[in-house]
């Protein structure tokens, strides 16, 4: 007789394996990377593919193809590559600011995910999903020319996903979800030492040019709730079309600031250490997918993926300070960006299936006056492999690789008012991908 399995005992389970994981740290802002299943075909029919439970992030009406209890479970290694060469930066107010470059502001990042449905009847069906849809880390030396803009940019996020999809018919299927996301930011970057003249006797103010940097950081994190649909449709036998959708998920961050450091021997080079309750608002973007996936013959199965993100929801980030510290702004004027995937499956055997996809994904940030020195992306093209193995008819494994190509990334951001200089120049930009997913039906 067939053992039943508790979905609460499961749910449980994917809960406490995720946490032991640790917190994320994705190496992109909004990151694809929800599975590994999908890795190997670039992405290409996220919408519409449904072969495990990590559907319940790309379209919750997939779970109907689900039949009983299913987990899914991962995680997937990022490594970004963000190299900066000089055209001519200038520090702020005329100070110098060194001829080191930063080294790689790319950061390794680990991506767990979870998930888990479950088939109530057989028209309705739950599930929970568990990620980080949002993430980022830029990370360059203490010392390097742009350290006035940033030494250090880091978004952690978790999202929890409960959905519930509905069997309308053969063809039609329906499922509705809720997020609870929460944000951890990490803001760092160094102040010069003239950015304390206002403080200061003018005779005094001589003696703070060329004086040693002070070193600013704002923590902040905050939750908001959002939601997400999707629609799955078999037009037919051979042919299924997904089209799903993720609302803004506006955050309303609360943290500190501090600005610590020693100032200038001028004026006695003794310590400063000061700090003020920091807030923030920050409209996270939706995002629509439409897929479809195409059975060719028993060997073949074709994938396409178009995908927009409303990045223009994002125009800047504003950190308002309650104290003697002044306000900081990162001017973003993110638009608005769109994605193109195409990939294929190859079954070889009953055992084996081989993956492959290929992809253009826009970038948000479309000129270099407005390129940060946290998020120097570039357009990107993913050039994908993976392969499926299959223990059992319940059980499979997935891996997947993905390289990275992007342009040269120009960026010419100065904000001399705000006492942060000029950075000027190109970053050489590349991202390696690996991932790996274990899928089981109860």
């Amino acid at each position: 007789m067939k053992q039943r399995v508790s979905p609460l005992r499961v749910i449980s389970a994917v809960v406490i394996g995720l946490g032991a994981t640790g917190a994320a740290q994705g190496a992109g802002f909004n990151l694809l990377e929800q599975n590994a299943s999908g890795l190997g075909n670039a992405y290409a029919g996220s919408a519409a593919i449904a072969e495990n439970a990590s559907t319940i992030y790309f379209n919750p009406a997939g779970m109907t193809r689900l039949p009983g209890v299913n987990v899914s479970a991962g995680i997937t290694a990022i490594k970004p590559s963000f190299k900066f060469r000089d055209s001519g930066s200038t520090g702020p107010g005329g100070l110098p600011i060194g001829s080191n470059a930063g080294g790689d502001a790319g950061r390794w990042g680990f991506l767990p995910n979870a998930y888990v449905s479950w088939e109530l009847t057989p028209d309705w069906y739950v599930g929970l999903g568990i990620g980080a849809p949002f993430g980022l880390t830029t990370k360059y030396k203490s010392d390097w020319m742009g350290r006035y803009h940033s030494t250090k940019f880091g978004i952690e996020s978790i999202n929890l996903n409960p959905s519930v999809a509905y069997k309308v018919n053969d063809q039609l299927s329906i499922g509705v979800g809720a997020n609870w996301m929460r944000l951890d930011a990490d803001y760092r970057r160094a102040v010069p030492s003239l950015a304390l003249q206002d403080q200061v006797p003018p005779e005094a103010v001589p003696g703070l040019i060329g004086g040693p940097d002070l070193n600013a950081r704002v923590k902040m994190d905050g939750d908001a709730w959002g939601w997400n649909a999707g629609v799955l449709f078999q037009a037919t036998p051979d042919t299924r079309i997904g089209l799903s959708y993720r609302s803004t998920v506006k955050i309303k961050a609360s943290g500190d600031t501090t600005l610590k450091g020693n100032l200038p021997p001028a004026l006695g080079g003794s310590p400063i250490n000061m700090g003020s309750n920091a807030r923030a608002t920050v409209k996270l973007p939706d995002t629509a997918i439409l897929s479809l996936v195409h059975d060719l013959n028993p060997k073949w199965q074709l994938l396409a993926d178009v995908s927009w993100t409303g990045w223009s929801s994002i125009k800047s980030l504003d950190i308002h300070n309650e104290g003697a510290l002044p306000d900081d702004s990162l001017d973003l004027r993110f638009q608005d960006a769109w994605r193109v995937a195409l990939g294929a499956n190859y079954h070889y055997s009953q055992q084996w299936t081989f993956k492959g996809g290929i992809a253009w994904d826009q970038t948000p940030v479309r000129n270099a006056t407005y390129r940060p020195t946290s998020l120097p992306d570039n357009d990107r093209y993913w050039v994908s492999v993976g392969a499926q193995y299959r223990f059992n008819p319940r059980a499979t494994l997935d891996v997947g690789y993905s390289h990275l190509f992007l342009s040269d990334a120009k960026i010419n951001n100065g904000l001399p008012e705000e006492g942060k200089g000029t950075v000027r120049g190109k970053y050489k930009d590349s991202a390696n991908i690996v991932g790996v997913q274990f899928s089981y039906q109860f």
